[in-house]
């Protein structure tokens, strides 16, 4: 009996982005399995953020194909939740109504939402601040509520946009901390965009490395063999942290070269970048 094996939540074919003449991404080839938790790093404007759009469905392919869990994408995602970089959330609604806010768009009730809002405040470390705007929390409990707004919709796909990457680093440890928990309760599909090589590590199943652009692809990956459940706080001092880290610093860095080569910034070679982590 012949098997055969699940479809893919996310698969990318040769896709290609433009804009005008200008080619953001070319030839990108990417899977992502139902439930694996994918960070994608890269130079600073190789396009990490265009696969994100890609699978939204916000922005069309030019060339190959987007599809979802076996299905050519044609339109919005409705299997994906997406939270952004900046925290898209209402100044003049509490933070309980903020994190239900999806749910009224589709068409439940306030009171329907504020109730299944609630648990999802306790989930991210917020109960008894359900009644304060959004003026009055810390960046670290906006980015909460931002994730509680978006999971709270259940997609079946989850994108992050550097979502982290404005807190300090105490801040963010805590973020991952929350982020693994919820993550590995239901065991989403996941694709993470990140500047930064040790949180992609300390999070991810898998790290996929982008080159810099114009006409960026996917230049390698890493399989992050660190077991789960993970302490992200201990993690960066293991043997096995740093030498994941230096195999995607070995991809990485010459991209990162290359990137400020296209800019016309004279640098100094970045080989000691991997060596910093080490001290």
């Amino acid at each position: 009996m012949e098997m055969h094996s699940p479809p893919k939540a996310v698969e990318l074919k040769n896709v290609a982005v433009k804009f005008g003449n200008f080619t953001a991404i070319e030839n990108v080839n990417l899977t992502v399995e139902d439930g694996e938790f994918v960070a994608v790093v890269g130079p600073t404007g190789c396009g990490k953020s265009t696969i994100l759009n890609l699978v939204t469905g916000l922005l069309p392919a030019a060339a190959g194909e987007v599809g979802i869990f076996g299905k050519t994408l044609s339109g919005l995602n409705s299997e994906s939740g997406y939270m952004l970089q900046q925290e898209a959330l209402l100044p003049w609604k509490t933070a309980l109504d903020n994190v239900g806010l999806g749910m009224v768009f589709q068409g439940h009730s306030i009171a329907a939402a504020r109730e299944r809002a609630a648990p999802w405040m306790a989930k991210v470390g917020l109960k008894g601040f359900e009644h304060r705007y959004i003026h009055q929390l810390s960046g670290g409990q906006r980015k909460r509520v931002a994730m509680a707004q978006t999971l709270i919709m259940a997609p079946k796909i989850v994108l992050m946009d550097e979502p982290f990457s404005a807190l300090d680093v105490h801040t963010r440890r805590l973020m991952h901390r929350i982020l693994l928990k919820l993550w590995q309760e239901e065991r989403r599909s996941l694709i993470f965009i990140t500047h930064d090589l040790e949180e992609a590590i300390a999070l991810a199943d898998r790290v996929v490395v982008m080159s810099a652009g114009p006409a960026a692809r996917i230049v390698g990956e890493v399989r992050i063999t660190l077991p789960r459940p993970r302490d992200v706080s201990t993690l960066a001092t293991t043997d096995e942290f740093l030498s994941l880290y230096r195999q995607l610093w070995s991809l990485l860095g010459a991209e990162v070269e290359k990137s400020y080569r296209n800019q016309d910034v004279q640098i100094e070679p970045l080989q000691e970048a991997a060596e910093t982590v080490e001290a």
